[in-house]
């Protein structure tokens, strides 16, 4: 069976015609296996959903209580109408793991999102070898080239006591879904209070539920706004955040964004942030390249960012690649229900 019987594109997403399953599609199906929790890949209203199971809590949080979730553990699989499915690490966030679908001697593996990256909030990425490979571009680049990631949290530390010493809060925004986890996992809790946006709390809960050690946290609504000194602490909000009513009631504060965007110059003074840090949750350039290689795949398919850009770099380096289209394009600076879990109501948040 070729890869294109196996799985193939339609328009609400990857559909594998033997098993009668779609990964990760855009619209309400009968069966969805679901690679990770984000609103991009998850989404509502399919009839059943097939996951990993370490991806239990923050998919329940996410999909909510009605939709009928089967949890499949890591590495092992499960036949579906004669096609092997299972699921492996994706180093994305919490649960994120890459599909592996496998019929008669075929075997395709779509990543979803995934970093290379150490995170302490979730497994790291494991290489699947297989004959297709299917892979975000969402940094597909060569200028895309991530720091360490002990030197963003000693950045970031640094900006929150220089901020403490001018008396400015620090608003630090991020994806409320694994990457405010992944900032409040690294940071030196020692060095202030910790306030969260109700979206990042919310999420906090599913990890903690998970094992994840994270610090204490409090959630914004929780204090009273006008009597809290907000001048000591780091507040972890969602990129919708910034600039709305329930940012301005910190009072005097420094804002900054995590995120991959940070690596061009310009970003940062666009989006009005006073500082920005480099942290991404999707692999660069050098890490997207040794992913393909380690999976030994002559097929590449590829979709999110930078997509063309790659494929005819890889088609040049004698594999055969394509453009996969979807619907959604990756990261994005301003988070989203497309992307993220949406911010939360300011009404809900001053409560």
């Amino acid at each position: 069976m070729s890869s294109s019987q196996l799985l193939t594109v339609t328009e609400i997403g990857l559909y594998c015609p033997a098993g009668d399953f779609y990964v990760d599609p855009w619209r309400p199906v009968d069966s969805a296996v679901i690679t990770h929790a984000h609103a991009d890949h998850a989404r509502w209203g399919s009839k059943k959903y097939l996951a990993a199971d370490t991806s239990s809590q923050v998919l329940r949080i996410r999909m909510g209580d009605k939709a009928d979730i089967q949890w499949q553990p890591l590495r092992k699989s499960i036949t579906i109408g004669g096609v092997q499915v299972s699921f492996h690490p994706a180093g994305h966030i919490l649960g994120s793991a890459q599909v592996c679908v496998e019929k008669d001697g075929e075997r395709i593996v779509v990543s979803g999102d995934y970093k290379r990256q150490s995170d302490a909030t979730c497994l790291p990425f494991e290489p699947v070898r297989c004959d297709t490979f299917v892979t975000e571009s969402t940094f597909g680049l060569p200028i895309y080239r991530w720091p360490e990631s002990s030197t963003v949290f000693k950045g970031i530390n640094d900006w929150w006591k220089q901020n403490q010493a001018q008396g400015k809060a620090s608003l630090l925004l991020a994806y409320s879904l694994g990457k405010a986890q992944r900032l409040l996992s690294g940071i030196d809790q020692t060095i202030g209070p910790i306030y969260t946006h109700g979206a990042v709390e919310k999420l906090n809960a599913g990890y903690r539920a998970s094992n994840i050690a994270l610090p204490e946290t409090t959630y914004v609504g929780d204090v009273d706004a006008k009597t809290t000194d907000w001048s000591q602490s780091l507040i972890v909000a969602p990129p919708a955040a910034a600039g709305t009513s329930w940012a301005r009631k910190f009072g005097k504060l420094s804002t900054a964004m995590a995120s991959g965007w940070m690596q061009i110059r310009g970003t940062r003074r666009r989006r009005s942030m006073d500082q920005g840090f480099i942290l991404s949750d999707h692999v660069d350039w050098a890490d997207l390249l040794k992913t393909i290689d380690e999976t030994e795949a002559q097929n590449v398919w590829v979709t999110h960012g930078y997509s063309s850009i790659v494929v005819r770099y890889l088609n040049e380096q004698g594999l055969n690649a394509k453009v996969v289209q979807t619907e959604f394009t990756g990261e994005q600076l301003v988070e989203d229900s497309s992307t993220d879990a949406p911010a939360e109501p300011e009404s809900q948040a001053d409560a």
